[in-house]
């Protein structure tokens, strides 16, 4: 009897120290997960989603944190602090940017305790089970709502003060996305400024930004720079399509070359900024995308256009070759949007900005293959090599004649009688010579260039009875590897299915790793200390 006393004392003499330092640990490991997000945050930039609600058939917040889970989208924008979806997105790892609408400006910039009070019910309440890493204080203020303008920073200060007194202004930013509008003469960008009459407003607001590290938010849409500026901006600079060196726009003041559009609204920010004498605060991408439909008047909102746009978006963001002003900083972007919001009102391309359709199944599928460790709803996940539109026939035939000769491709198809020999001319037989040749030399980078004769692409170029190497690559790996579905809610795991947004870097879980391991001791010390 007085053994089991003793025991039982020497049990209970482990059990507070034990569960003291169960608790330390849990929360420690908490800890080093927000840590580690935000590193990766911090180091390494991404493509997120805004998510918008002007969906009929908009799916419930559950569901709609598992549709993000099974795309593996990691980053998201809200435009407001929608309760349930916050509730949803706990333990989920996904990041999330809140957003104050701008019919709640006045209340916040105009009252402390409201702006707290929104911290404290919008932000607190869920952080850090839920991943909040940033706040978004109204929406293109400047434009949308000027007679807010002076209003707008103070509600930044405000909501920034509540954070700080809740110790979260480190791990969560605080900005307002702008309309590119706000930016005059913004080509060539070194030419760029802000709109004068903002300056009073937008000079405080970047020195705030500079000084807790927030960056500027832009929503950048070179779509619409085209539609304003048709016959001036080629298309394919909108679309990131390759350029030869004679296409690529070149600022006159600092020969910079700038081979897409998106560079150079970014730069624009860039020079702007610098000539107020900002020049440590980052540019943010909050808004960035193609609508793939459009009425009489919007001729160039097509899938096909959304798809491009989209897809070389992605891959230029992966690519992280900043700009070239920049080429240090690759700006983050989030695409406008994840699902079509078939409730706003014309025109029609005002509905189909959408990556899917409210009920999920997708408008299109990206094309992002190739992109590192990012991959995406590709059907194929293959790339081809073809003839660049434009090139000199002399050159095509000097770039086809090595192709087929010291490259070792493979031409026979594009011989008299054969499959790929129509249509009989230099670019279409060029184009079966280097997807040949790239595609036996695996693909690798360098080898579609033939001197800038050739270019990369996701469309498959076969034709008819015409079947391209990287063709029949994809048709032996279907053969062996079996079909895939283009059904978005399989989970099967098969990667073709799936819009995948995901960086590739060191993962979190590496924490919970270290927790296990560290439970697993406890356990057996617990154990040997019983058994004393």
């Amino acid at each position: 009897m007085a053994d089991s006393k003793l025991t039982t004392k020497a049990t209970a003499r482990l059990s507070l120290p034990l569960f003291v330092l169960f608790t330390v640990l849990t929360v420690a490991a908490e800890a080093a997960l927000v840590t580690e997000v935000k590193k990766q945050d911090d180091d390494q930039p991404f493509v997120g989603v805004n998510i918008g609600t002007d969906v009929s058939n908009l799916l419930s917040p559950t569901a709609l944190v598992s549709f993000l889970q099974l795309q593996k989208i990691t980053h998201i924008r809200l435009y407001d602090a929608d309760t349930d979806i916050l509730r949803a997105l706990a333990h989920t790892k996904i990041r999330v940017v809140v957003g104050v609408p701008n019919n709640q400006l006045l209340a916040i910039g105009s009252s402390n305790a409201t702006a707290a009070a929104w911290i404290d019910r919008n932000v607190v309440a869920f952080y850090p089970e839920t991943l909040i890493t940033g706040i978004v204080v109204g929406d293109e203020v400047f434009t949308t709502v000027p007679s807010s303008s002076p209003i707008l920073l103070p509600a930044i200060q405000s909501l920034y003060s509540a954070l700080v007194a809740s110790n979260l202004h480190t791990q969560i930013k605080i900005s307002t996305p702008h309309s590119a509008s706000i930016i005059l003469d913004p080509f060539p960008p070194s030419q760029a400024f802000f709109n004068q009459s903002l300056v009073p407003i937008v000079l405080p607001l970047l020195q705030f930004l500079s000084k807790t590290g927030s960056p500027l938010m832009m929503n950048l849409y070179p779509y619409y720079v085209f539609m304003q500026n048709k016959g001036v901006v080629p298309l394919d600079n909108c679309l990131f399509k390759p350029l030869t060196p004679s296409k690529e726009m070149v600022d006159p003041n600092t020969l910079l070359h700038y081979t897409n559009v998106l560079d150079a609204m970014i730069d624009a920010a860039y020079f702007s900024m610098k000539n107020l004498n900002i020049t440590d605060v980052v540019v943010h991408v909050t808004e960035s995308g193609w609508p793939s439909k459009g009425d009489s008047k919007e001729p160039y909102a097509t899938m096909d256009n959304a798809d491009t746009y989209n897809s070389n978006l992605i891959k230029h963001v992966f690519d992280r070759s900043g700009t070239p002003l920049h080429p240090e900083f690759t700006s983050s972007v989030y695409i406008y949007e994840l699902f079509n919001e078939d409730l706003r009102s014309p025109p029609v391309s005002e509905a189909n900005w959408g990556l899917f359709y409210g009920n999920s199944t997708p408008v299109y599928l990206l094309h992002v293959s190739g992109s590192g460790t990012f991959m995406a709803t590709d059907t194929t996940n293959q790339t081809y090599c073809v003839a660049m539109d434009g090139v000199d026939p002399r050159t095509l035939q000097a770039a086809l004649d090595w192709a087929c000769g010291p490259g070792r491709a493979n031409c026979s198809e594009i011989q008299p009688g054969e499959s790929c020999y129509h249509p009989n001319n230099v670019k279409n037989h060029a184009s079966y010579a280097f997807d040949s040749y790239y595609q036996k030399e695996g693909e690798t980078a360098g080898s579609c260039d033939f001197k800038g004769a050739a270019m990369i692409t996701t469309t498959d170029p076969s034709h008819g009875s015409c079947i391209f190497p990287g063709s029949k690559k994809v048709s032996n790996k279907t053969e062996t590897g079996g079909s895939s579905s283009s059904n978005v809610t399989d989970t099967s795991g098969a990667a073709a299915d799936r819009l995948w947004f995901w960086r590739g870097t060191r993962r979190p879980e590496v924490s919970h790793t270290l927790l296990v391991l560290l439970l697993t001791w406890l356990v057996f010390a617990i154990f040997d200390a019983t058994m004393r």
